[in-house]
């Protein structure tokens, strides 16, 4: 296998998770009955342009497929960060009824439709069927298609290039990264701007987040990398700001190389830091896999005492990162009986993998458990603030990463 950005020979592998079957892949009572699709879940790392990467096998249209679960809106505090993105950024921009907004992997219109409301001229780009009809229903313009370079030409020659273009989570997603941004370079209007956020992969090392490396992220990146990837389609970041959504990610913004405005000192200050921190030497990378093993251990460990104790647990939150770790420590319902969550999508069906069976959140407090595992952890305030009512019986939560914490 060849890097997906610079064609390097892939040598180094940064973590190695087995098989697993897609995370977001969840299963109906019928499925359990017929073979499930498993792929290898292993992360390559690229010594020339440090990209890091999952091994080719998933293709995207056997991933994000017509029936995906994942709805951007179930989360409160989501909801909440894309609101005040869009206030910021208008006013940042001086967007107006004269501008057009495009956001690349829209969902269901979570963040568009602020712009809608606003006046602001918006069009959603996404290819998975159930969440595009979910956007469109609520009045936000949505074309089901993969986004790239295609797409991106066809729009611009209609007329539709970007004054602001929009990618929350999804440069991480993309099997040809290379691709994906030259599209962005074409849609984007000379005086354009995009902006992405992304998990910064330095968080993902150094809190050992291997849980979110899942077959849905084709890339785990770095400002210095992200930076590579926009200048070889004539793109530049010119700032960037470190947020605290999905345990830690950057937001960058781009802009046409010849654009007149200047590359902040955050952009350089950042891409020292990642060189200081070891990011573009292996060392860092071939540490990882003990670390993430005692990890997935511990989780292990604890659910097999209190199995062992007599104590009753449960989990909150059937995210995609649970399913990684889940799988990777061969959990099964012996050992957690069962996951709630407040997506209707979700609910009454199966953890891919695991066969975790999937339940609302009003079951939990029928269950009263003695312990409450958050697998989204990066949520996990947002979850003990909606749950509360678990510490009415004595219930304590769990979160697994970076290390075992029962609060």
């Amino acid at each position: 296998m060849k890097c997906r950005h610079c064609a390097t020979p892939l040598e180094h592998v940064f973590l190695n998770l087995g098989f697993a079957p897609p995370s977001n892949d969840y299963l109906t009572a019928e499925d359990l009955h017929a073979p499930e699709h498993y792929f290898p879940l292993k992360i390559f790392i690229c010594d020339n342009c440090w990209l890091a990467q999952t091994e080719d096998y998933s293709k995207a249209n056997e991933i994000f497929r017509n029936d995906y679960a994942y709805f951007s809106s179930t989360s409160s505090g989501w909801l909440a960060h894309s609101a005040a993105y869009a206030d910021m950024i208008t006013k940042r921009l001086d967007l107006s009824g004269e501008s057009l907004v495009v956001e690349l992997a829209s969902n269901d219109g979570y963040l568009l439709k602020n712009f809608v409301k606003s006046g602001i001229p918006a069009l959603g780009i996404e290819p998975t069927k159930s969440t595009a009809d979910a956007a469109i229903a609520i009045g936000v313009p949505t074309l089901m298609e993969f986004f790239g370079t295609e797409l991106a030409s066809r729009l611009a020659n209609e007329g539709k290039q970007a004054d602001l273009i929009i990618g929350n989570n999804v440069f991480a997603h993309v099997p040809d990264i290379n691709d994906f941004t030259a599209g962005m370079k074409t849609l984007l209007k000379p005086s354009g701007t995009i902006t992405l956020e992304f998990p910064h992969f330095m968080n993902l090392i150094e809190l050992c987040q291997f849980d979110t490396v899942y077959h849905e992220h084709y890339s785990y990146l770095s400002l210095h990398t992200v930076s590579r990837v926009f200048e070889q389609a004539g793109l530049r970041v010119f700032d960037v700001e470190q947020i605290p959504t999905h345990g830690g990610s950057l937001r960058v913004y781009g802009c046409h190389m010849d654009d007149p405005r200047l590359t902040t000192q955050a952009v350089r200050d950042l891409v020292a830091e990642e060189d200081r921190r070891g990011m573009r030497a292996l060392p860092l990378y071939q540490a990882f896999q003990e670390r993430a093993n005692k990890v997935k251990n511990d989780l292990v460990a604890f659910l097999i005492e209190q199995t062992r104790a007599g104590k009753k647990v449960a989990a909150y939150g059937a995210a995609a990162k649970g399913n990684t770790i889940l799988n990777y420590g061969g959990v099964k319902p012996d050992l957690l009986p069962f996951v709630c969550d407040a997506a209707p999508s979700k609910q009454n069906k199966f953890m891919p993998g695991s066969h975790i069976p999937i339940l609302p959140p009003a079951d939990l407090l029928s269950a009263k458990p003695d312990f409450v595992l958050i697998l989204p952890w990066n949520i996990a305030a947002e979850v003990e603030k909606q749950m509360s009512a678990v510490r009415e019986w004595g219930g304590k939560f769990v979160v697994a990463v970076p290390q075992i914490r029962v609060f």
